[in-house]
């Protein structure tokens, strides 16, 4: 069996976190058996639909380096790939369920099923369009057959519900979950073809999953009550046989770890929970990953570990190792809590891993933003002083500016607490020192300020505050040696006597 999967979201708007790592897992899962990913775009829900949903989803894929073998964008042997365009294929299949019973015409209006919510609340009860009521209703199961012929032939508008049979254990497995059994009398006639003429996605889903070959459907635990009555489609159809293995993914958690992870979690708490920005159609914007500083390939290995474990104490992956590794067997039932001080660790454990070449490259763009024009060569020794105080991306321009810049303010605490006024002469002459020293390298420069130091009764450690402070600006940098080193001998001097007329106590 070739194992074909698919992602299939509903532009309603920006890609959630958790959808982006139910789409990884299909992929990897994917890749891992060489099989088909597919994208398919699940958007007959035209009243949710957001302009530049899709586009986002796929922009999202390209970042993260998930590759669509088949589907939106790419095409393939079952187009089209986005369901508003089948619209004519599902009316075949429905028919099909009219036609052996499985499903009918119900002609109730939205104000009278409204009426009967409000009238069931009333008495403390909740209204379900099931077995016990269906007979009750406007519906083709209800009225003689020339009136359904009337009322179709008027165009009097009509939904079709699937008739859940009564009384009946569905047996279902799952891959993560195992042996699941529920009662038809828990379930309510899902409606599969709405009143405007597209499917819900309970019929839709089970069609292309079926016409598409898909051999193991991936999805969120959001769906797993919706199972019994996929189950029952596949049935109705006389599928069964190449029905389509099924495993449910645990939720995401907040980082309490209780419910589910919302983006107002990350608004309070001050992280994305979005790949990449997004700003709706009304203007308001939300932070994304990718503008927040975040590797693609952090962010690919934070959502990996979310629910799913390799089995050995590894944390760091590439993308390449999670397909080799990946497994629904170990993906956990219990949710995954989102911890955004581990996606902090993952960034910064990726960018000293990453390429240096693709670092230099970002690093210019910065400086780019600033009319900074600098030597790669000069650009990448600073990275191997600053390399490991990295988080983000933005962090290289915050770590590393002095490199390019002479500082022209000082801090306030740091000049307060490390610049001494009889310290002022000692650093003009130990400029010169600095500048004469040879080889002008870090091990030699210090020697020299050392054994000044020493002759003159200093201490090294306040000495060399206030060095720092005049070469950087603050309390801040990598070794100091290192920095007047890559600095060179005039910048420092000028620095330094920058420093010493323009520090006011």
């Amino acid at each position: 069996m070739t194992v074909r999967v698919r992602f299939a979201p509903s532009p309603t708007g920006p890609l959630h976190i958790g959808g982006l790592r139910t789409a990884l897992f299909n992929y990897l899962f994917a890749r891992k058996h060489g099989g088909t990913f597919i994208l398919r775009i699940e958007d007959t829900d035209q009243t949710r639909f957001v302009p530049g949903a899709e586009e986002y989803i796929i922009e999202t894929f390209r970042w993260c380096g998930i590759k669509i073998d088949e589907g939106q964008t790419v095409g393939g042997p079952h187009e089209p790939y986005r369901q508003s365009e089948r619209a004519e294929i599902y009316r075949k299949y429905v028919q099909q369920l009219i036609d052996n019973g499985w499903a009918y015409y119900a002609f109730d209006t939205p104000e009278t099923l409204e009426e009967l919510r409000k009238e069931a609340e009333a008495n403390g009860k909740t209204f379900t369009y099931d077995a016990s009521t269906r007979m009750s209703m406007k519906n083709s199961l209800t009225m003689p057959q020339s009136e359904l012929q009337r009322l179709i032939a008027d165009s009097t508008p009509y939904a079709v519900r699937f008739k859940i049979p009564q009384n009946r254990e569905v047996e279902m497995n799952d891959i993560i979950r195992g042996h699941i059994t529920v009662n038809t009398s828990t379930l309510d006639d899902k409606i599969l073809i709405k009143s405007d003429g597209l499917p819900t996605y309970h019929l839709a889903n089970v069609v292309d999953d079926h016409l598409m070959g898909i051999t193991h459907v991936i999805r969120g635990e959001e769906w797993l009550p919706s199972l019994p009555l996929h189950i029952l489609l596949y049935e109705a159809f006389g599928w069964l046989d190449s029905m389509p293995q099924f495993a449910h993914l645990p939720l995401i958690l907040k980082p309490e770890g209780k419910g589910k992870l919302s983006k107002r979690d990350g608004d309070k708490a001050g992280f994305p929970v979005f790949p990449l920005r997004w700003v709706s159609p009304e203007g308001e914007v939300s932070r994304g990953y990718r503008e927040d500083g975040y590797l693609p390939q952090a962010v690919v290995n934070l959502l990996a570990l979310l629910g799913w474990n390799p089995g050995t104490e590894q944390e760091l992956f590439t993308m390449d190792e999670l397909c080799q590794l990946f497994d629904l067997e170990r993906v956990s039932k219990s949710g995954a809590r989102f911890d955004p001080e581990k996606a902090r660790w993952f960034n910064h454990q990726h960018l000293q891993i990453c390429s240096k070449d693709f670092l230099v490259v970002e690093f210019v763009k910065l400086l780019k933003e600033r009319d900074i024009v600098a030597r790669t060569e000069y650009i990448s020794k600073v990275l191997d002083l600053i390399r490991d105080r990295l988080y983000f991306i933005q962090d290289l321009w915050e770590q590393g500016h002095f490199f390019f810049e002479r500082p022209v303010e000082f801090e306030p605490k740091t000049v307060q607490k490390r610049w001494k006024a009889e310290l002022v002469s000692h650093l003009a002459k130990i400029a010169s020192i600095i500048a004469a020293s040879k080889p002008f390298e870090a091990q030699q420069i210090k020697a020299d300020v050392s054994a000044y130091i020493e002759q003159n009764g200093l201490g090294f450690g306040v000495v060399a505050n206030a060095l720092r402070l005049a070469l950087v600006g603050d309390a801040k940098g990598p070794d100091l040696f290192s920095i007047i080193e890559l600095l060179g001998g005039e910048e420092v001097t000028a620095r330094i006597d920058f420093a010493i007329h323009n520090i006011k106590l």
